[in-house]
């Protein structure tokens, strides 16, 4: 049976061409250690690195390559952003019930060791944020705000550069979690005056999972999360403060970025345009046609407005696992369904504990295999419901 992939908020598959031949190719031709040696094989592993880098800080608009720091995953890349600031009883977050639990879980952590307190404001469904709501939400002791930049939940986007002026006027650190924008959504750290932020490069830059990144304006000095050796400054017995050293411990996952390397310059070559475009129609034509099959209710902006590609929806009177598990086992139609860790979003939408059906799309979907969901949906439902 031929999978129809619908799960691309969680990963982007298929890979463009050439993504799984430079991970090969670091391993069989250049498997040495990135910075560990002045050996031809470890030049050239660094350089592969280097140049990742700089196609990434083209992508979002970074000036200094040096500042975009390499993580195993967006995960990894937020817990540094939010724990590497030094904490006190009393300090204040601001952040949005949109949140993955990739940002919820690290605030809670720092409210019950520190007892920094949180400030969670709810957009609507159209991802819209009542500005005025969030100034009077601020403090003297607020000392990051933190935003996701698409829902991953909804595709809701939320308006990022309004949030990081408003930051930037208060002088107060803006963390963006990029996790279903980049390579989706224009993202230029300068204009949308982002301090901070965090990207996997497995999602929508279209390299292998194990990979993602930080960037981490020159303005700020976030606390290492680890510390070891950095194949450079090796006389100091603290960590370097040069960067990208500073943050990157430990022999980096050079195959993978190599691959990565490949997926942001397949980004690079399409442009983040035509990509929208091609994503966004996708998910206009899902909902136009979800929209028709009586009983399915569809969560999220309405139809016309703006959305990252990601379409939620339950079927009444069946659960959304159970929905998932049909279209898989009998479709061969991948979507996934639960609460996608982002519980309060779930809250918001009444759709706990149980969550919904989520699917999302890529550069690679057609618009032939949205029909196929659409009368997978149909057949479902009048096999269950009569």
């Amino acid at each position: 049976m031929t999978v129809i992939y619908f799960d691309q908020a969680a990963s982007s598959w298929p890979k463009p061409d050439g993504v799984a031949e430079a991970m090969m190719e670091a391993v069989q031709q250049y498997g040495a250690n990135p910075g560990r040696g002045g050996h031809q094989l470890a030049v050239r592993a660094a350089q592969t690195i280097s140049q990742t880098r700089a196609r990434l800080a083209k992508l979002f608009g970074i000036k200094d390559p040096k500042h975009i720091i390499f993580f195993q995953n967006a995960t990894q890349a937020l817990n540094q952003a939010i724990k590497g600031f030094e904490w006190k009883t009393g300090d204040h977050v601001l952040t949005t019930a949109f949140e993955h639990n990739s940002v919820r879980r690290p605030l809670a952590y720092l409210r019950d060791r520190y007892g920094v307190k949180l400030t969670f404001i709810e957009p609507d469904h159209n991802g819209h944020i009542d500005l005025d709501q969030v100034s009077q939400a601020l403090t003297p002791r607020t000392k990051l705000v933190v935003a996701t930049h698409v829902s991953n939940v909804t595709g809701a986007i939320l308006p990022i550069r309004q949030l990081g002026r408003l930051a930037r006027q208060h002088h107060i650190p803006f963390l963006v979690d990029a996790s279903q924008s980049a390579g989706i959504l224009p993202v230029d750290v300068e204009e949308d005056c982002i301090d901070l932020l965090a990207f996997p490069g497995h999602k929508g830059l279209y390299g292998p999972q194990g990979t993602g990144g930080l960037y981490i304006s020159p303005q700020i000095d976030l606390i290492p999360l680890f510390h070891g050796g950095t194949g450079s400054h090796s006389e100091l017995e603290q960590q370097p403060d040069s960067r990208p050293a500073r943050y990157e411990s430990g022999t980096l996952n050079t195959p993978g970025i190599a691959g990565l390397n490949v997926g942001v310059g397949f980004v690079l070559e399409q442009g983040v345009g035509k990509i929208w475009d091609h994503e966004w129609m996708l998910t206009q034509y899902a909902l136009e046609q979800l929209s028709q099959i009586k009983g399915l209710h569809l969560y999220g902006p309405e139809l016309g407005v703006k959305r990252g590609p990601v379409v939620a929806f339950n079927l009444e009177g069946i659960d959304p696992h159970e929905v998932a598990m049909i279209l898989d086992q009998y479709y061969g139609i991948a979507t996934r369904a639960g609460l996608h860790c982002t519980p309060l979003a779930h809250q918001a939408l009444s759709t706990s504990p149980v969550g919904t059906v989520r699917a999302s799309f890529g550069f690679f979907n057609r618009k032939e295999e949205i029909d196929q969901l659409v009368q997978a949906l149909l057949e479902i439902k009048a096999g269950l419901l009569g």
